[in-house]
């Protein structure tokens, strides 16, 4: 666990190889849990504009029916393997678990990679929207070695050997796959109604437009979704620029956020790693 002593300059003498786990440690739990949390779920949202991948995602009916379930229960894994190490007891069982709900499903070793590309690459993305300040270079090289050996241990094949080559592979799949389908807009669509439901029902209009604010033009056009006014996207993004100012001149957070320790609304009295997911058939 991500000792709390450290200041962000000894983090940043941490080598981003031997010492990724820390660093990705410290950032989610110390520095950026909100961010962190954000980026992840729009890194799961830019999958929905493949139509390989949201038409496996609509039919098992699990958005539609137990939206809320499947986004608590994928963030869990994430959580546990984040928080206690993918080789932990704990991280060994959510990657387990993992690899039994993706043993259902024919997934091509690309998807794959597409999707372990967007974990890599959307905290530094999506965060400088949220975060007061970007991802240092160590920082983007933690995570891409984190996700890589996780990557590694679901026997996902052909991981690019650098960062900027996998980055390059990101860019080339969204460029050659992101296209509309309706699967894209189904997933989507339900995905955007569980985010809204933890809003007050007065509040959710404005809470979707935010989220389509968000959204860069080939995301919203694969997953059927208006573009916004370019002055709503600028106001919108103006006002997470203030929050960013207001968080950083904020006291240091002493304690870590662990989502495996938090109020989750599916779990309200706790979980076990084997019962996340849709259970076998």
């Amino acid at each position: 666990m991500f000792n709390p002593r450290f200041t962000p300059p000894e983090i940043a003498a941490l080598d981003p190889v031997r010492d990724h786990l820390q660093i990705v440690q410290w950032v989610g739990e110390y520095e950026f849990p909100f961010e962190t949390q954000r980026s992840l779920e729009f890194a799961l949202f830019r999958t929905f504009a493949v139509p390989s991948i949201s038409s496996l995602l609509a039919s098992t009916g699990h958005f539609g029916a137990h939206g809320q379930k499947r986004y608590d229960d994928t963030a869990l894994i994430i959580a546990e393997i984040a928080e206690h190490g993918y080789d932990s007891e704990r991280g060994q069982a959510a990657i387990r678990r993992m690899n039994q709900i993706h043993h259902h499903f024919a997934i091509s070793n690309d998807d794959y990679l597409y999707v372990l590309s967007t974990f890599v690459f959307e905290p530094s993305r999506f965060g400088r929207l949220l975060s007061w300040r970007e991802a240092t270079d160590n920082e983007k090289l933690a995570n891409y070695i984190f996700w890589r050996e996780i990557g590694r241990r679901m026997n996902i094949r052909n991981i690019p050997d650098t960062l900027q080559a996998f980055e390059q592979f990101n860019c080339d799949y969204e460029r050659d796959h992101f296209r509309f389908a309706e699967s894209n807009h189904q997933v989507a669509e339900s995905s955007v109604r569980v985010f809204l439901q933890w809003y007050p029902a007065i509040l959710r209009p404005i809470a979707r437009h935010v989220i389509y604010a968000l959204m860069d033009d080939a995301l919203l056009e694969a997953v059927g979704f208006p573009a916004p006014p370019q002055w709503w996207r600028w106001l919108v993004r103006k006002a997470l620029r203030v929050r960013a100012f207001i968080v950083k001149w904020m006291p240091r957070r002493r304690k870590p956020f662990l989502l495996t320790q938090s109020a989750i609304r599916t779990y309200p009295t706790g979980y076990k790693i084997d019962g996340l997911g849709p259970q076998d058939r």
